[in-house]
């Protein structure tokens, strides 16, 4: 089946980096557009950033973390990763990746950022 496993979360200062990776298994990973996702306690969960099928040449990101953050991926690894950059607090939240647009039956446990002094 389908599965998708967040790793690289953890604990950092405001302005600190972390880097995000997520492997895939169960699917064809290279044909999909995929998507990193965030939830913060008591909101909807929200689109970060997708990145096209294939070589990923296409990406988009949410206003509030445009020039913070990157997608990418590397097909031969099944692997999507997010790169954040000067992190905020209001970056904290579970991030999840999926593809995009999401199916909703393969939300994995996601990976919990969270950026306080």
């Amino acid at each position: 089946q389908v599965q998708f496993v967040e790793s690289g979360g953890g604990l950092v200062q405001p302005g600190g980096s972390l880097r995000l990776s997520c492997v895939a298994s169960g699917t064809i990973f290279s044909i999909y557009y995929m998507g990193w996702y965030r939830q913060a306690p008591g909101k909807q969960r929200e689109l970060v950033a997708r990145i096209s099928s294939g070589g990923g040449g296409s990406t988009n990101y949410a206003d509030s973390v445009k020039g913070r953050f990157a997608i990418s991926r590397v097909n031969a690894k099944n692997t999507v990763y997010l790169q954040m950059n000067s992190l905020k607090p209001e970056d904290t939240a579970v991030y999840y990746c999926n593809r995009f647009p999401p199916d909703t039956a393969y939300w994995g446990q996601g990976t919990q950022v969270t950026v306080s002094s």
